[in-house]
């Protein structure tokens, strides 16, 4: 049975153009919430990780919940300067010098990925007035997925204990580490066990430890108890400030994407053609891979019509999914997929010229505003 929000949804959807991500401000301000709770128990600082959610237009919002964000280059950093209030943190694999200058005259914090970055950059960061830092990496796998696990053999994430430059620490204030992925808890208290064996020699010398991104802390089940002892056990025994940057967390279930059938076709199954594709507009249902929740459907053969829900591009493997529904699909109708927010508009793109999904909010008034319409010159000016 559908949710009332689903309802206002699925209206919604029929009042806005196609495709179109809507985001909920409800159901955003619902995962601060849950946010903002765990900072006051744990008396941590929670930072919104940019590169999985960088809707601007909800960043006073954010602000009012969290400590601030963090950045994945000059652009993200320079995103969260103009729209974001408290601190901006970055972290690159390699700054760049073009761009180090601008980079420490709008962070408060500075991550390097090596000792050979911090000897290159440090006394220019420092000179700044920055807050740095040295990521590591404890080589402790926690995951399946190789092209999200940082800890990977021959990961370029992060400087290894055996690497470790103990003796050029002078200015250094935080260790940063980053090694989940949509995982719980459970996860990270085992990866603090490697992390305190190798490196807690030095974490005793810090002022920060930031805990990266990938806790999934809004998704129904997580250990919340948990986290807040792994904290306030971590403040406590090195009394240091704990800082964590999830991404999915802040946004996780407050979007989706609507898309129009433009066509149905027979090879052997049916197959609807969308004017919103997996490659262009949601490229981790390819990259995971996972099957976004359609409003309405269910898993294939669990109602009366199945169809294959695919893109409008020449890539065959444009396809997000088996889907069965209550009544057969038409020409025109709106299908609906759910948790569109994170890691969608960051990684779209304009593959055989598809057109970028406009973004639109529910506010939590229920009035609907379009807020960015695409068209052929967002296409044309990625060119030349």
């Amino acid at each position: 049975m559908m949710s009332v929000l689903d309802k206002i949804i699925i209206e919604a959807a029929q009042k806005l153009p196609t495709p179109c991500y809507i985001i909920s401000e409800e159901l955003l301000e619902k995962n601060l919430l849950q946010l903002a709770e765990i900072e006051k128990k744990a008396g941590c600082k929670i930072l919104l990780a940019q590169k999985a959610f960088s809707m601007f237009y909800f960043y006073p919002l954010i602000a009012k919940y969290l400590a601030g964000s963090t950045s994945s280059g000059l652009h993200e950093a320079k995103l969260a300067h103009e729209y974001m209030a408290g601190e901006n943190h970055i972290f690159s694999p390699a700054y760049d010098s073009r761009s180090f200058e601008e980079i420490t005259s709008i962070c408060n914090h500075i991550v390097f990925n090596s000792f050979s970055q911090w000897k290159r950059f440090g006394k220019e960061a420092l000179a700044a007035g920055c807050d740095c830092g040295l990521r590591i990496n404890p080589c402790f796998s926690t995951q399946e997925h190789a092209i999200y696990d940082p800890c990977s053999p021959g990961s370029r994430l992060g400087i290894t204990v055996d690497k470790f430059e103990g003796e050029y620490l002078e200015g250094i204030n935080g260790l940063h580490f980053h090694t989940l992925c949509e995982q719980g808890a459970e996860d990270l208290e085992a990866t603090l066990a490697v992390v305190e064996k190798d490196f807690g020699i030095y974490l005793k010398h810090m002022k920060w430890v930031n805990l990266g991104g990938g806790h999934l802390i809004t998704k129904k089940g997580y250990n919340i108890d948990l986290l807040v002892d792994l904290i306030k056990n971590l403040r406590a025994k090195y009394n240091v400030e704990v800082y964590l940057e999830p991404g999915e967390a802040v946004a996780l279930n407050a979007g989706f994407l609507s898309a129009a059938i433009l066509e149905i076709v027979e090879n052997g199954k049916h197959t609807a053609i969308l004017d919103a594709s997996a490659a262009c507009h949601m490229p981790d249902v390819i990259e995971m891979p996972y099957r976004p929740d359609v409003l309405g459907s269910d898993m294939p053969g669990k109602k009366g019509y199945t169809y294959t829900l695919g893109g409008a591009t020449c890539l065959a493997g444009d396809v997000i999914g088996d889907y069965s529904f209550d009544k057969p699909l038409v020409i025109g109708q709106k299908i609906i997929f759910c948790d569109m927010a994170i890691y969608s508009m960051v990684k779209n793109n304009t593959f055989n010229g598809m057109p970028l999904p406009s973004i639109a909010v529910i506010r939590k008034n229920g009035q609907i505003e379009i807020v960015k319409s695409f068209g052929y010159d967002d296409f044309k000016k990625r060119l030349s």
